[in-house]
């Protein structure tokens, strides 16, 4: 058609192989942009470090980040969640933690992303005491949970059998006008379920509105 690719259509590109899982696709088109003169900017890469973190190649997201700086590239807080994730998928909640911390110096602001990310390592790590001080911190840096961050600290109570403070978790959501789904009840049940607190899991089963039931039985999925 004799239209050269641009920076923009090259964006788009490995946006949509990083969507669709294909991280092999955008490490290829992000390799390739030089050799066409386009050199690759925060949304490149950001794109190409999400495709790692969805194709579970966690090291090749770190390697990506770190480049960044080599070819004085900024990365932004896609960038760093991204990795922080990708860290959380590899089960190296040292590493999330350590993206986290690094942020500021880089000049980076943290948000609910990025922090939900480092709880949901913390999680899958058992390391349900950090998962509570990260989301406690968000709270005092004034930085609004959502129902992700609530969910994996419920997760890393309810894998620790903290089953006081899965529902202490649970019942502060309203508070914050945050609406539990089927994942936070089921976690908080889980949780019960561990602490043989069996009279508590069927009083949240009891108290789970119709609208999440339903939906649980149209999709046929089970709690657990």
């Amino acid at each position: 058609m004799r239209i050269a690719p641009s920076k923009v259509s090259y964006n788009a590109a490995i946006s949509a192989c990083s969507k669709g899982g294909q991280w092999q696709l955008a490490l290829s088109l992000l390799s390739s942009m030089p050799d066409m003169k386009i050199f690759p900017d925060e949304i490149s890469d950001s794109a190409a470090i999400g495709a790692c973190e969805r194709g579970g190649q966690w090291q090749l997201a770190l390697s990506l980040l770190r480049s960044m700086s080599v070819m004085r590239v900024i990365p932004n807080q896609i960038s760093y969640s991204a990795a922080i994730s990708a860290s959380e998928k590899g089960g190296h909640w040292q590493l999330a933690l350590s993206l986290l911390s690094s942020m500021p110096g880089m000049r980076i602001a943290r948000d609910t992303i990025s922090y939900s990310a480092a709880i949901s390592a913390c999680e899958k790590g058992g390391q349900w005491q950090l998962a509570l001080s990260i989301l406690s911190s968000m709270i005092g840096m004034k930085i609004v949970p959502d129902e992700i961050s609530f969910n994996a600290a419920i997760r890393a109570c309810e894998k620790a059998g903290q089953w006081q403070l899965a529902l202490s978790l649970l019942s502060s959501m309203p508070g914050m006008r945050l609406t539990p789904d089927v994942l936070t009840y089921s976690s908080a049940m889980g949780a019960c379920e561990k602490g043989g607190q069996w009279q508590l899991a069927v009083s949240l089963l009891s108290g789970i509105p119709d609208p999440l039931l339903a939906a649980r039985k149209e999709s046929n999925g089970s709690w657990r």
